[in-house]
């Protein structure tokens, strides 16, 4: 979801690097939605269920985490103002992942707790590895190391974390490893991702991204490090609390929502100084992304206080809907569209870059699907999340099927980029 700009960010990873992700990402996108249409009776479902297992991976890591994971490997050498370390360990990070994925959805869905999740499992690790390989080693070659960077590189410890944790678990459902079930650090095993990985690379790559297409010179790194420090604290307080005393969880979600809140006081900052003051389309969805981040914590606090007795076991399958489909779809969508057209642009017109005789990079898709796709999106995700509340079958079915449009869109919007060729100029 995050990339270079148009200006100023020439020196980036090889395109052959990157789009493999990408393409990998929007046909998990597609998967996702389609199997969410199929199976919205997951909403009258306990969330350790099947379907909503293999859901859930689908997003998180077919969908966002790939997306993520194609895009970094591009943006870090802009960050460290040097090069990715070795095309060859990202080659290989798209290798075990893309081979790893699959498998893990489908022992999930099937709920066979043999070799193939565990083999999923592994490749997905194994991947995994090899990228905060390639980031730690591309880091701590540059002197340049901001905090944009730091975020990158703790996000991505966070990440092998999380895959290296759950990877346990799902041994833990044939061998004991731990001293209770795999479904009791469920929640830790999620948040580790949702938040050590999703969170901190979100705002870390966004506060700097979404000033830049703002085209705003806004920046407070003093700010930046003070997000990045609750966000993590709140995490690290978050695990604790739920391995020892869960009554401590509010401890937790203060700093991170404070983080979030100074991530949006940081974004409107921007926003209020930009010098390009039409915002398009892509932009509006990536401040859309900003707002959907207030809802898992609105249901969060619901969870645990409102309604802690459990009396409402659809508001788990809320908060993870509001974060898969909600502020991290919502950010892919709008940063798809202002990184990929420059990668694919850069790759066939940057010979005539400054001549004046290249289409834009916004030439290369079309706006008025993107429109389509991001009124579907709306329309779904909002039909969605009443289905959810109300347990109403119909209009999860509705809303499913706007979103499924939202991924057909999308693909075929993705598509129009990929295939571009050079124009007569």
């Amino acid at each position: 979801m995050f990339g270079p700009g148009i200006v100023g960010l020439q020196q980036t990873t090889n395109y052959r690097v990157v789009l493999p992700f990408y393409i990998y990402a929007s046909v998990s996108f597609l998967a996702g939605t389609l199997l969410l249409f199929l199976r919205t009776d997951i909403a009258n479902d306990h969330y350790f269920y099947p379907p909503t297992l293999a859901i859930t991976h689908i997003m998180a890591l077919g969908w966002g985490t790939m997306i993520i994971l194609g895009a970094s490997h591009q943006l870090l050498p802009v960050l460290i103002e040097g090069k990715l370390y070795s095309n060859r360990l990202a080659f290989m990070t798209f290798g075990f992942t893309c081979l790893g994925i699959p498998l893990l959805v489908f022992g999930f869905y099937i709920f066979r707790t043999g070799w193939i999740m565990q083999l999923g499992a592994l490749l997905v690790n194994l991947g995994v590895l090899l990228y905060v390989s390639n980031v730690f080693l591309s880091a701590f070659k540059s002197e340049k190391r901001n905090v944009h960077a730091w975020f990158i590189i703790t996000a991505s410890l966070w990440l092998l974390a999380t895959t290296t944790f759950g990877l346990l678990l799902v041994i833990n459902f044939d061998h004991t490893i731990f001293p209770k079930e795999s479904l009791a650090y469920l929640s830790v095993h999620a948040h580790l991702g949702l938040v050590g990985w999703f969170l901190l690379l979100v705002i870390g790559v966004g506060s700097r991204l979404i000033p830049m297409f703002l085209i705003s010179k806004y920046t407070n790194e003093k700010a930046l490090w003070t997000i990045y420090g609750l966000v993590n604290a709140g995490l690290i307080v978050f695990i604790l609390a739920r391995m020892v005393n869960r009554s401590l969880e509010f401890l937790a979600i203060i700093p991170m929502l404070t983080g979030i809140v100074l991530f949006g006081h940081h974004c409107f900052k921007a926003y209020a100084v930009r010098i390009r003051k039409a915002v398009d389309e892509q932009m509006k969805a990536s401040l859309l992304s900003i707002i959907h981040m207030l809802l898992p914590f609105v249901v969060l606090i619901m969870s645990l206080w409102v309604l802690p007795s459990g009396g409402q076991p659809n508001l788990v399958l809320l908060y993870g809907f509001s974060i898969l489909f909600g502020w991290i779809t919502a950010i892919i969508l709008g940063m798809t569209f202002k990184t990929l057209p420059f990668i694919v642009w850069n790759k066939v017109y940057h010979k005539k870059a400054y001549t004046g005789k290249a289409p834009l990079p916004k030439d290369l898709f079309s706006e008025k699907m993107y429109h389509y796709m991001l009124m579907a999106y709306i329309l779904g995700f909002g039909v969605f999340v009443i289905g959810i509340i109300l347990l109403n079958q119909w209009l999860l079915k509705i809303g499913a099927a706007a979103l499924l449009m939202t991924a057909i869109l999308y693909v075929l919007n993705t598509t129009k980029i990929l295939i571009h060729k050079p124009r007569k100029i």
